[in-house]
């Protein structure tokens, strides 16, 4: 008799990328998922499972980020962050905390919308972080929140709110009802996640920060305290580095699951699943390896499904950009022309800030995967005026890209620049080289320590002999040295395509992009 087959597994991270701060809930068969976005557009994503492994991006909550004059330019590590999900009343609901302007609220009938504007439930500086819960044991509603230094001179403490049961409103000015500096060892208390479970309030929220943290919990027999605490997730004698912030989430049969992010340097903070259960001494869930996070583990007790992962590839039909892309700022009318064909057609934007790709609001980005992977696309600069440039971009605070300008003689020549963190501009990473056709297709090659490596294919052979890094066998040819990507302050690296052009008078042109593809290099099985 042949061996019974093992039982299937799933690895961590499932979600191999920077969704960062996760949250997640169930309805019915489907559960659902939204990270934080930051400066970018569109921003709150959305994302759907029907087995926790398996995740695909269906849409956005949020299509402009307001007040909108204070996001016409990039600001990086401001805007959404850590969202909260939740469905009541028939209607999904997400709060987020700005930390410049106070707690956020949309919600919508359906996961894919349509989602309400903005409302500004609470104003504030540094209140960052808010959950909701709509209390069915008393009719109350609550909100909790956690607190953004960097803006209001406090951090390491929770401060819970009643909240108007529409969602629209508090309706007090609000209590501490955890002093992370009352508890030895306890620094950097946020992220907080608000649940009833059991006859208690629980809030899951880590401390200790995002590279070295850990997870903690917290229950109270009342919304307003006393709590008690316990570290339920924490490192230990893994290579998961501060594992926190995230969700809990119960499947129909009963099984407790939890979501949280690890921070991966220049890959921002990829998603994991842990086995959760409640009970373990004295009532107290017990989430991973008793409390460690596992590596792989038996998949949650749910439907076998296909395989699936975010979008990534792109053909852009009708010349729009797929869901897996979001701008730098709140994007404008010009920026991409809808035609009959495939291809994305950017318009060569005039700024003051072609210097520095940091700057440009125009960037159409999507996240840097988290395993080694190659990135092509294909590009062609059309007609248009000297200095018109575009092409691929890897962007942090430092970045390199390479790509296409057009010189004062109207010639086409592949470019490959580069800026370092502390330079206010770029410069040469590579000597320019002949274009023929203004096209190229170009290429770069990530390994498992986010190191870039440049390439290109211009279809040209004729002029290549002196390079001396084999063009004359055609294909694609190396350009510069290795670029090693690296993240913003909460935000992951970035992939981006970029058209642009120095400040004048009258239209650029335009760059079109074909064929975008990410080919991960090491698949691993199981997923």
């Amino acid at each position: 008799m042949s061996a019974a087959p093992a039982e299937p597994v799933y690895r961590n991270p499932v979600l191999d990328a920077d969704w960062s701060d996760p949250d997640v809930i169930r309805v019915g068969d489907d559960f659902y998922l939204t990270a934080s976005s930051f400066g970018r557009v569109p921003g709150l994503p959305l994302l759907h499972s029907r087995d926790l492994v398996n995740w695909t991006l269906v849409g956005h909550a949020l299509q402009r980020l307001e007040p909108e004059s204070e996001f016409a330019a990039p600001r990086h590590d401001c805007g959404v962050w850590a969202p909260s999900l939740r469905h009541h009343d028939g209607r999904f609901w997400i709060f987020w905390g700005d930390p410049d302007r106070g707690v956020f609220q949309v919600n919508a009938p359906e996961i894919r919308g349509p989602w309400t504007r903005p409302h500004l439930v609470k104003a504030g500086k540094g209140l960052i972080d808010p959950c909701p819960l709509w209390d069915d044991e008393t009719g109350e509603a609550y909100l909790v929140h956690a607190w953004a230094k960097s803006r209001s001179g406090v951090k390491n403490r929770l401060t819970g709110h009643r909240m108007h049961p529409h969602g629209t409103e508090l309706l007090d000015e609000g209590k501490v009802i955890v002093d992370g500096d009352r508890i030895p060892g306890w620094f950097t208390l946020e992220g907080p996640k608000l649940y009833r479970h059991d006859g208690w309030f629980w809030i899951f929220a880590p401390a200790g920060g995002v590279e070295t943290g850990w997870q903690g919990a917290f229950r109270s027999r009342a919304f307003f305290g006393p709590y008690e605490e316990k570290v339920v997730l924490e490192q230990k004698d893994t290579d998961v580095n501060g594992p926190h912030q995230g969700g809990w989430v119960r499947t129909p049969s009963g099984e407790d699951w939890f979501l949280h992010f690890q921070q991966r340097g220049a890959y921002g903070r990829v998603v994991h699943l842990q086995p959760m259960r409640w009970g373990g001494g004295g009532g107290w869930p017990v989430i991973g390896d008793d409390g460690a996070p596992v590596a792989e583990h038996r998949r949650p007790d749910l439907p076998p499904q296909p395989p699936a992962a975010p979008a990534t590839d792109d053909d852009f039909p009708g010349g729009r950009p797929g869901r897996q892309w979001q701008w730098t700022a709140n994007p404008r009318d010009g920026w991409a022309t809808h035609h009959s064909a495939d291809g994305l057609r950017l318009t060569c934007v005039r700024t003051p800030d072609a210097h520095d790709l940091r700057a440009l609001p125009n960037v159409l980005t999507q996240r840097l995967p988290g395993t080694p992977c190659t990135v092509e696309v294909d590009l062609r600069l059309d007609d248009g005026e000297p200095g018109a440039r575009a092409g691929l971009a890897v962007l942090g605070d430092a970045y390199s890209w390479i790509g296409l300008q057009r010189g004062p003689d109207g010639t086409v020549r592949l470019v490959h620049r580069f800026a370092e963190t502390v330079a206010d501009q770029e410069r040469d990473a590579a000597p320019p080289r002949p274009a023929p056709g203004g096209r190229a297709r170009l290429r770069v090659d990530i390994d498992a320590g986010a190191r870039c490596r440049f390439s290109y294919d211009t279809g040209d052979t004729a002029n290549t002999a002196d390079t001396g890094d084999g063009a004359g066998q055609g294909g694609f040819r190396p350009s510069g040295q290795v670029f090693a990507a690296t993240p913003w302050r909460w935000v992951g690296a970035l992939l981006g395509l970029v058209a642009l052009a120095p400040t004048g008078q009258g239209h650029a042109g335009t760059a079109t992009f074909t064929q975008f593809r990410i080919r991960i290099q090491e698949k691993r099985a199981d997923r």
